[in-house]
């Protein structure tokens, strides 16, 4: 599946601090569990490339 392919698949997204100092970005969806844990630094780094995306979807709506 592509970025630009659309899906039926609902999926549960959470985010937040884990006791080890890291952030988890947690996925669950139909059965699956995804736990994927970034040191701080990289999840700046997720969190600069989701804000630019966002810039550049608010940009194609104009």
């Amino acid at each position: 599946m592509g970025i630009n392919k659309e899906s039926d698949i609902e999926a549960n997204l959470q985010i937040g601090p884990t006791d080890a100092g890291m952030v988890r970005i947690y996925i669950e969806a139909k059965g699956i569990e995804i736990p994927m844990d970034f040191d701080p630094e990289e999840a700046n780094e997720i969190a600069d490339e989701i804000k630019a995306a966002a810039k550049a979807a608010g940009a194609m709506k104009r």
